[in-house]
Order: C-alpha cells, then structure tokens, then sequence
C-alpha cells in the first residue's frame, strides 16, 4: 500500500479497528487512532495524492467512499451516509470534493 510507508502496520491497524461496522467510521477518531494527525504537515499532503486516485488535486465522492482501503486492501468501503458525513465536514466551499486545503482542515486538531 502506498500509505504503509506513511503509517506503520500496528498506526494502520489501530485505525481501522475503530470503524469496522458499518456506519462506524468517524474522521476525528481515524486520524487520532492511527496517529496520522501527528505526523508532519508535509506527510498529509502525501496521504492526498494517495486518495486523489485520477490525480484531479481533489478527493471526490467515489475516492472517499474508498477511503479506508488505502490503508488495507482488506477494509471495508464507507457507506454512502458514511461518505457523505465525511465529505459534509470537510467541504468548506460546498463545491462536493475535498481541495487540499480542506483535507488537511480535517486533519488540523
């Protein structure tokens, strides 16, 4: 996985074992649990380009609904009240994807 180089096995692990039920999934705790709201700014932007899948310079809808399966092959995909909650936090100018600015708003504590 291209994140594994960001976050290590047991960060990734700690992530996803906090939002493996459907309808789980909450931002705030993935990005504490896993530790990715630590690492360096620089290291975000890195995440983004891993999530913004067709290299657009946004994460749209249909990327985030894939979210976790950057992390592990084996995670489950977000449901669509999921993905529509993660997108509604963190689309600040309501245009429905996240800018880079706004991606890392969310990681901002």
């Amino acid at each position: 996985m291209a994140l594994a180089g960001i976050l290590t096995d047991a960060e990734i692990t700690a992530g996803l074992q906090c939002c493996q039920a459907p309808d789980s999934f909450n931002y705030k705790t993935f990005f504490a649990k896993s530790g990715l709201r630590d690492k360096p700014r620089d290291l975000w932007r890195e995440v983004f380009a891993v999530l913004d899948q067709n290299k657009s310079g946004f994460i749209e809808e249909d990327e985030l609904r894939n979210f976790l399966q950057n992390f592990s092959l084996s995670a489950r995909r977000l449901t669509d009240e999921e993905t529509k909650n993660f997108l509604a936090a963190g689309d600040i100018d309501g245009d429905g994807k996240l800018g880079m600015e706004e991606f890392t708003a969310l990681l901002n504590p």
